[in-house]
């Protein structure tokens, strides 16, 4: 009979770095969890959301506090993230220069269309916002930086997954990465491979209605000199300001503003 080795013979350098390897992750879940829908939290929430028990998340919440990661409203007692996040955050937003490069058509867009104009970007495995010029109307969609969408029918998904290879997009559906509002709305990873084979066609993607009933959105990819797709123009809208009849015009609004910012990005003129 054959064995096989279960690494129990590792040394003590590869136990000490397994030991960090899992701090830094359960730190990373505690952070993960404040969203947009609960932005303060307390311990024992925090807890039962990340498996851990409540004297770890303690232990971690008070050296995150210490670097101003998060910290403590003093009416509730409880937890939120702080500015020393945005510390953090601030090289990398820095270095985006697409971010940079694209504010100003950004502001252009949302101008001539009078909807809230936002650039996304591709971490792998969702589009991530990182850069709004909101709406001057009073109803208008909008997103909190940094929010992450990693559904199918998001426009700017789409756009990213139509320059993705198709076993790979299939190998994000097949992992639950990319998901549907609802499992038995999901299309046929075959039928959404034609749509995304479409948005590239026709150089934007269109969700009207699609995952929230009262939103429409448009996108249009930005590419570099490379040609590769580094970010998307977006436009988010309320549905009853977009009829079917006005998704043309708005389309070519937010493509024309993807090709100038892509032609700052160094890219060729289509």
């Amino acid at each position: 009979m054959s064995t096989t080795s279960t690494g129990n013979d590792a040394g003590p350098e590869s136990a000490s770095a397994a030991r960090g390897t899992s701090v830094i992750v359960n730190v990373l879940q505690v952070i993960r969890c404040f969203t947009v829908e609960e932005p303060v939290l307390g311990v024992t929430e925090i807890a039962a959301q990340v498996g851990l028990h409540k004297s770890s998340v303690s232990r971690i919440l008070a050296t995150l506090e210490q670097e101003k990661v998060v910290e403590r409203d003093e009416a509730s007692r409880k937890y939120r993230l702080g500015l020393g996040l945005i510390a953090v955050a601030g090289p990398l937003l820095a270095g985006l220069d697409v971010r940079r490069i694209a504010m100003e058509d950004l502001r252009e867009l949302s101008e001539t269309t009078g909807e809230t104009a936002a650039l996304n970007i591709w971490d792998g495995t969702a589009a991530v916002t990182v850069e709004q010029v909101p709406s001057r109307r009073q109803v208008k969609h909008t997103s909190v930086l940094g929010s992450r969408y990693a559904t199918g029918l998001s426009a700017s998904v789409q756009v990213f997954m139509s320059h993705e290879p198709a076993e790979r997009v299939r190998a994000l559906l097949d992992s639950g990465r990319i998901t549907f509002d609802s499992p038995t709305d999901g299309p046929d990873p075959a039928v959404y491979i034609e749509r995304l084979a479409t948005v590239r066609r026709d150089g934007h993607a269109v969700n009207h209605g699609e995952t929230q009933v009262d939103e429409v959105g448009i996108a249009a990819p930005v590419m570099d000199h490379r040609g590769e797709v580094v970010a998307a123009v977006l436009l988010a809208a309320p549905r009853y300001r977009v009829p079917a009849e006005r998704v043309p015009e708005l389309a070519a609004h937010c493509q024309a503003a993807a090709a100038r910012v892509s032609q700052r990005m160094g890219a060729a003129r289509p």
